[in-house]
């Protein structure tokens, strides 16, 4: 099968992350900056250069300092894609500069509005929890607003069971991934914004359908059919991105794989003294490398 995601794409994405990377000064400042930069490169570029970087979003460069400038530009980075892609359908959006006790984003269709928040994860990064989903914080955050939605990378959301879902489906809290929101973004370009804001709201109505359950499955399925069966065009779309998320997977894989050899391969040139400095840095580095060794497509959307 022909890949999805091209050499341009992935050009593209290494492209931003060195940039966000050389950013110094003010984090108000840069991130006016990026914020006016990426979306003119978006209209420069087109809607399918802004799905590429919804599949390639999901994983905070190992490069990154632990939070460093770098990484909390990358979370606004992921914040304004966000805000883009719902501008895009044609809904009205608001990313908000202030972080104490509100979401990143709101977003506003003709007939519902909502918060929502773009996360992203290290692939290295062993221990996932509740609470760094947030799906909690994001009911507060509403600010009597019906909806709220938490997009993820696919790949580092629970399969089998988790609190996330059981709070989420009890709080109208829509768990979603960049997989999911890529295929809304090629959804609007054959059938429309006004079907895909129909969508957006039909998919919301599921979730506060639900009984409260931890089961992943449970929580998927109800997503996965409302979507597909919402239109026969979904079903073609669903196929391109579930080949795009395996894609992904495999690229931020070997982007941070890359990295840390070497990280690992300086490390063994430096001096005695040196490395003794920096014995704690390698076995860190080995631990990283086989965590992201062994990240696995979930299947998500096989769950119908």
């Amino acid at each position: 099968m022909e890949k999805i995601l091209t050499k341009n794409a992935i050009t593209k994405h290494a492209y931003w992350i060195e940039k966000i990377c050389k950013l110094s000064g003010d984090f108000g400042d840069n991130s006016n900056k990026l914020e006016e930069e990426l979306n003119d490169d978006i209209q420069n570029q087109g809607i399918n250069s802004l799905i590429d970087r919804l599949r390639l979003c999901g994983d905070i460069p190992e490069s990154y300092g632990r939070d460093s400038s770098e990484e909390k530009l990358y979370a606004k980075y992921t914040d304004f894609l966000l805000a883009a892609t719902f501008k895009t359908i044609g809904l009205k959006t608001l990313v908000l500069k202030e972080r104490a006790d509100v979401a990143d984003v709101e977003i506003f269709a003709k007939s519902y509005s909502f918060v929502a928040d773009a996360k992203s994860f290290r692939l290295s990064r062993t221990a996932k929890n509740q609470k760094d989903f947030k799906v909690q914080a994001m009911d507060r955050w509403k600010h009597g607003k019906p909806y709220a939605m938490i997009v993820c990378p696919i790949y580092q959301l629970p399969k089998k069971s988790s609190q996330i879902y059981i709070q989420a489906s009890s709080r109208n809290v829509c768990i979603f991934t960049y997989s999911h929101l890529a295929m809304l973004l090629s959804f609007s370009l054959f059938e429309g914004n006004a079907k895909t804001e129909e969508l957006i709201h039909e998919i919301f109505k599921t979730i506060s359908a639900l009984n409260p359950s931890k089961d992943a499955s449970f929580y998927w399925m109800a997503v996965n059919r409302t979507m597909l069966e919402f239109s026969q065009k979904i079903d073609e779309l669903w196929k391109i991105e579930k080949q795009a998320s395996i894609e992904s997977i495999d690229i931020a894989k070997q982007e941070a794989l890359k990295f840390l050899a070497e990280e690992r391969e300086k490390i063994m040139q430096m001096s005695h003294e040196q490395a003794l400095v920096e014995l704690l840095k390698v076995h860190k580095i080995e631990s990283k490398i086989k965590t992201i060794k062994s990240v696995r497509n979930n299947n998500l959307l096989e769950i119908k």
